[in-house]
């Protein structure tokens, strides 16, 4: 298992502070990279956490989004992300990736290696990235890793 990066985010939506995952630890984090113009994260990827998130408000899993942006860097700014958002009704934190020295890749997206968007990162309780999935993602086993990592009470 390998241990989960920290996020490189420049500024939050949906969370009254910034969050780190060094914060968190003890946790399940749910991490959803997306970008506001990829039509796998609009009509899947995006829905989805939302519902994850509603689905698991009352458990201690975290979900954060991570508007991880690699194309269309001037369409995609946080004034856009904010408008979609809000026209979306997302509830969730989401984060703005650290746009990346010398690179069009974000630095956070750089540090776990994500291939592109929608991504799905589930890290442990222990701070370890237990799925790292690329694309569309099954409803049905996206929850029973959550569970599962749910189920691992700590101590």
């Amino acid at each position: 298992m390998t241990l989960a990066p920290e996020l490189a985010v420049t500024r939050w939506f949906n969370a009254g502070e910034p969050l780190t995952l060094a914060a968190l630890r003890g946790r399940p984090v749910l991490l959803h990279a997306f970008q506001m113009l990829c039509p796998g994260c609009v009509a899947h990827g995006t829905p989805q956490t939302q519902r994850a998130f509603e689905l698991f408000k009352h458990s201690d899993l975290q979900v954060i989004g991570l508007h991880t942006v690699f194309e269309h860097h001037d369409a995609m700014t946080p004034v856009s992300l904010e408008a979609f958002i809000h026209e979306y009704r997302l509830t969730f934190p989401i984060g703005v990736d650290q746009p990346g020295e010398d690179t069009p890749i974000p630095v956070t997206m750089q540090r776990y290696g994500m291939q592109g968007t929608p991504t799905i990162i589930l890290i442990g309780r222990n701070g370890n990235i237990v799925h790292h999935g690329f694309g569309q993602q099954s409803d049905m086993a996206l929850g029973a890793i959550i569970a599962a990592e749910l189920a691992n009470t700590p101590g």
